[in-house]
C-alpha cells in the first residue's frame, strides 16, 4: 500500500485522479483530486456542464470512472457500495419518483427497500422527512402533480429518511422559490451543525457563499481550486486603485512601479495594480512625501465572484 492510498481520517471525500471520458473522446472529468473534510459544507462550484454531476455520480458509485479513484467514508468506491452508501444521503440529477403515488407512499417504498431500516419506526421517519422540507400538507398529493420545487424538496426528504454521515446534493435549490432556497440553506447548516459532512454542487454562486465552509471550483472538467473560501480569496491577487489629479498621473504610475506594484494601469484620473506585498500605507506616504496628490486610494480583495472570473474566465450565476 502506498502513501497515497491511504485515506486520511479527517476526509468524507477524497479521490485522486477521477477522470471519465465517453466514447466519443470527450473528456467530462479530467484527473479530479477532491478533498471533502468530514463535518464540512463543501461548495462544488461551477458553471452548468463543467463535470460536477459526472463527478458526484462516480463519487457515489453510479458511474464508473476511465481512470483514477474515489472513497467515500473512507472506503473505496464502487466496491465498498453496498457497506458505505447506507450511510449517505444522495440526490443527484434531480429525484426519480413513482409519479401516481403520492409524496409519502414514494417515501415508504424507498424506506422499506432499506434493509438497514427499522420498519416499526416508518411511519415516523417518512413524516419527519416531510415536515424537515415543508411538504407536510403535500404528503398524500400524486408526485406527479408536484411542482419542479416541490419534487425538490420530496428528493431531499428521501436524503434525509436516515441520519446520514454525508449528504451529497446535485443543485438541491433548483426550482425552489427564494424562500424555498432559505429554508434549505438553513437546513444544511443544521444538518452541519449537527456533525453531518455536506457535499453540494451548484451553479449559484450567492447560495453558496452563505453557508458553505469550503469550495471547490469546476471549470470544463478540472478542478482548479479547493479550500475555504476565505483563504482562497486571500491567496488571491490583491489590487489597489488610487486616484489622483491629472496632472500627477504619469508620476503617480512611476511612483506605484518605483514601490514595486505589478500591472499599473491608468485610466484618466485612476491608477490600478496588484498590490502584492506593498502595504497601503506605504502608497499612501510615498504620495505624500512626493508632494502628489492623492484623491483617493482603495483596497480591492477578491470576492469568491472575482476569482471564479479570474481563474476560468467565465461568468457566474449569482441569482437568489
Amino acid at each position: 500500500m502506498t502513501t497515497d492510498d491511504v485515506v486520511p481520517a479527517d476526509l468524507a471525500v477524497r479521490t485522486r485522479g477521477l477522470t471519465k471520458r465517453f466514447r466519443s473522446g470527450q473528456v467530462a472529468v479530467d484527473a479530479v483530486d477532491l478533498e471533502v473534510p468530514r463535518g464540512a459544507v463543501y461548495g462544488f462550484l461551477g458553471p452548468n456542464g463543467s463535470g460536477k454531476t459526472t463527478t458526484l455520480r462516480m463519487v457515489l458509485g453510479l458511474v464508473a470512472p476511465t481512470s483514477g479513484t474515489a472513497t467515500l467514508l473512507g472506503e473505496p468506491m464502487p466496491a465498498a457500495g453496498t457497506r458505505v452508501l447506507s450511510r449517505v444521503g444522495a440526490l443527484v440529477e434531480g429525484p426519480g419518483f413513482h409519479p401516481y403515488l403520492s409524496g409519502r407512499a414514494n417515501l415508504d417504498r424507498l424506506d422499506a427497500v432499506d434493509a438497514t431500516a427499522d420498519p416499526r419506526t416508518r411511519d415516523r421517519r417518512a413524516g419527519a422527512a416531510l415536515d424537515r422540507v415543508g411538504l407536510t400538507a403535500a404528503a398524500r398529493k400524486p408526485f406527479r402533480q408536484y411542482s419542479l420545487g416541490m419534487k425538490q424538496r420530496l428528493g431531499l426528504a428521501a436524503a434525509l429518511l436516515r441520519p446520514r454521515e454525508l449528504l451529497v446534493l446535485d443543485e438541491p435549490t433548483n426550482g425552489l422559490d427564494p424562500q424555498g432556497t432559505r429554508e434549505v440553506r438553513h437546513l444544511l447548516r443544521e444538518l452541519a451543525d449537527a456533525g453531518t459532512t455536506v457535499l453540494v454542487s451548484s451553479h449559484l454562486l450567492g447560495e453558496v457563499e452563505q453557508v458553505c465552509t469550503h469550495v471547490g471550483v469546476m471549470s470544463r472538467g478540472r478542478l482548479l481550486v479547493q479550500g475555504p473560501p476565505q483563504q482562497l480569496a486571500a491567496d488571491a491577487e490583491t489590487t489597489v486603485v488610487v486616484s489622483t489629479t491629472r496632472a500627477c498621473v504619469d508620476d503617480a504610475a512611476r511612483l506605484l512601479a518605483d514601490l514595486g506594484l505589478l500591472d499599473v494601469r491608468a485610466e484618466g484620473t485612476v491608477l490600478s495594480a496588484r498590490l502584492g506585498m506593498v502595504a497601503p500605507e506605504k502608497i499612501s506616504a510615498a504620495m505624500v512625501g512626493a508632494a502628489l496628490d492623492l484623491v483617493g486610494l482603495e483596497v480591492r480583495r477578491p470576492s469568491l465572484e472575482s476569482l471564479f472570473v479570474e481563474l476560468t474566465g467565465e461568468g457566474f450565476d449569482v441569482a437568489r
